[in-house]
């Protein structure tokens, strides 16, 4: 169905945008089997370091961040919106979809930092570990 608008131009109707934006959701981008792996060798690292996380003012386990950031990461795969490991960092991990607030991560005695840094430079050595086992020694 098509409908006129006041300047004389035809335009979709509603059920055709409907079916256009349900066709949108049904065929965005899965993620990537490497990428889901990365995501959760990351999520398995933070969840085994002992740190907190603190979200929405609130400091929770490392377990409890797991858990929560693997739920994000859940709903937003099946959005078809993230397909990297930086992406679920900046998208899911970093900040509230909540309260906008940042996340924070504290390991021990040391100050706590965004959860974007900690989980940057931890995907980083995971990236680092994997490229050295496939060049290891000859």
């Amino acid at each position: 169905m098509t409908v006129q608008s006041k300047r004389g131009a035809w335009i979709p109707g509603t059920a055709f945008l409907a079916t256009l934006a349900f066709a949108t959701l049904t065929h965005a981008a899965a993620l990537a089997p490497a990428a889901r792996a990365e995501i959760d060798s990351l999520l398995s690292r933070l969840a085994a370091s002992g740190c907190q996380f603190k979200r929405n003012g609130s400091w929770h386990t490392a377990v409890e961040a797991q858990a929560h950031l693997r739920r994000k990461l859940d709903y937003l795969a099946g959005k078809g919106a993230v397909s990297s490991a930086e992406q679920f960092i900046e998208r899911a991990a970093s900040t509230s979809s909540v309260s906008g607030r940042a996340y924070q991560v504290k390991c021990g005695s040391h100050p706590p930092v965004s959860s974007g840094t900690w989980l940057r430079a931890e995907l980083q050595g995971l990236r680092a570990a994997a490229s050295a086992s496939k060049t290891g020694p000859r």
